[in-house]
């Protein structure tokens, strides 16, 4: 089975601390929740998880849905936000990770990435010098969430032209925004080997479409 990778970058610097890092934590927990109702999406998805702060942590390597266990999601009360650092991670990871087609065996189908910040780099020289390399990759879909009114949508989209703001990065927005991100998944999902691009399915009130 040709497998759908897919790649979550989370913001977890300082700002993030308290109540959105467990609004964050919930909203993911609501979102894998809704993804193994999908006989589908158990069949192919595979998920990453990793975070950004003056660190960068793989959570979890590229792990099948059906074995997915997510673990709490932490971070510091104070610190910058390495955006660039974790791009440059993540960059590393999808080369390794997913698997080009030969001729002898169909490769990965085209990755998704989610990149979910409440701020902007503080990395920003090497943010910008990532940002060709991404997207070399090639990913089927690259969605940014902007969050909360520190966020810079502007930084967001000289990585994709898919950005997304949330006024809060409280329980029912985010919950809202990781609603429509497993809509998006299963979307991509469906439409594997009949597009070249993800078509994202019309966001919540609570998710403001940056044009």
């Amino acid at each position: 089975m040709r497998r759908l990778p897919v790649y979550f970058l989370l913001d977890t610097s300082g700002s993030m601390y308290g109540e959105p890092i467990q609004a964050l934590n919930n909203a993911l927990s609501g979102m894998v929740n809704n993804l193994r109702m999908d006989a589908h999406a158990l069949d192919s998805l595979w998920l990453s998880i990793i975070t950004f702060d003056r660190e960068v942590k793989e959570l979890v390597p590229l792990t099948e849905l059906v074995s997915f266990q997510l673990p709490e999601i932490t971070c510091p009360q104070s610190g910058p936000t390495h955006t660039g650092q974790g791009l440059e991670y993540l960059h590393g990871k999808v080369m390794n990770d997913v698997q080009r087609g030969t001729s002898t065996r169909k490769g990965d189908w085209r990755p998704l990435l989610f990149i979910f910040t409440d701020g902007k780099p503080s990395d920003q020289l090497l943010y910008r010098e990532m940002i060709p390399k991404i997207k070399s990759l090639n990913f089927g879909a690259i969605v940014g969430c902007a969050a909360g009114k520190a966020a810079d949508n502007d930084m967001l989209k000289e990585l994709t032209d898919t950005v997304v703001h949330l006024d809060t990065a409280d329980s029912a927005t985010l919950r809202q925004f990781f609603k429509w991100v497993s809509d998006t998944i299963e979307q991509g999902n469906k439409s594997m080997g009949t597009t070249s691009q993800v078509a994202l399915p019309p966001p919540p009130q609570e998710v403001n479409l940056v044009i």
